[in-house]
């Protein structure tokens, strides 16, 4: 049997009184696309720091690509191969579309960073972030400021940043939010080919979207995992339908 790509072993984290992950016990394995899904105050983004290195649990273990990172910052972890892209947009504005992935190219292959050289300008850079522009459909805007994109297109401009970082696994936080439905058509069609190429998690509230993705459905209640199970288990568990799901799923 093959080791999963991540492991979370026992997570526990507390804000005061409040415990927003209670011993959370999860796998991901190779290849796969992992929901995590849940009503709002779940648990879901303080669950992905964890795994990110944004924050530090108060007690467990995580392992990725068979290392044991709990301690590990979030830099160190992005470059054994954990990517992130934010809920939140963290494009660079006032840089263009190809110098922002050619920036994580940089940042990847550890060579030095030259602001003001202008990374996207050296080839070695170039190649690899014009190929995930490519990948991600918005190569034809490679020389727009990426600040002057639509919010889909700065979706796709940040996933394009991520996959540029060649990533053991990507966490998705919720790429669907604020963008249209013709853009979260485009985004699923996307993240769909990538499917099986990459291990990924998406955190996302566009049931559709998840159920039209996900290998495994995790749903996660005041910060404990109800079930993971596949989607069709996960739709049809009456436990899930009362807690979350509900009319959703209608």
């Amino acid at each position: 049997m093959l080791e999963p790509v991540l492991q979370l072993d026992d997570l526990c984290k507390s804000f005061g009184s409040l415990v927003v992950t209670d011993h959370v016990t999860l796998e991901v394995t190779a290849g796969e696309m992992h929901a995590i899904i849940g009503p709002n105050g779940a648990g879901k983004t303080t669950l992905i720091n964890q795994i990110s290195g944004l924050a530090q649990p108060d007690a467990g273990r995580i392992v990725f690509a068979g290392n044991d990172v709990t301690a590990l910052p979030p830099q160190g972890r992005a470059l054994r191969g954990l990517a992130r892209s934010f809920q939140i947009t963290s494009i660079l504005p006032h840089f263009s579309v190809l110098e922002n992935v050619a920036l994580a190219v940089q940042a990847r292959t550890g060579t030095s960073f030259r602001f003001f050289g202008r990374a996207a300008a050296e080839a070695e850079l170039n190649a690899p972030a014009m190929a995930a522009l490519e990948e991600t459909g918005i190569a034809a805007r490679a020389q727009t400021l990426a600040g002057e994109l639509s919010h889909g297109e700065k979706r796709a401009l940040e996933l394009a940043i991520a996959l540029a970082m060649q990533p053991k696994l990507l966490l998705l936080d919720e790429p669907m939010a604020g963008i249209g439905r013709e853009e979260t058509d485009r985004m699923v069609s996307l993240l769909r080919k990538l499917k099986g190429r990459l291990t990924m998690i998406l955190v996302e509230h566009d049931m559709a979207a998840v159920f039209a993705l996900a290998d495994r459905v995790s749903v996660l209640i005041r910060g404990r995992v109800l079930m993971s199970d596949t989607p069709e288990a996960v739709r049809a568990d009456p436990q899930v339908a009362a807690a979350y799901l509900g009319e959703q799923m209608e």
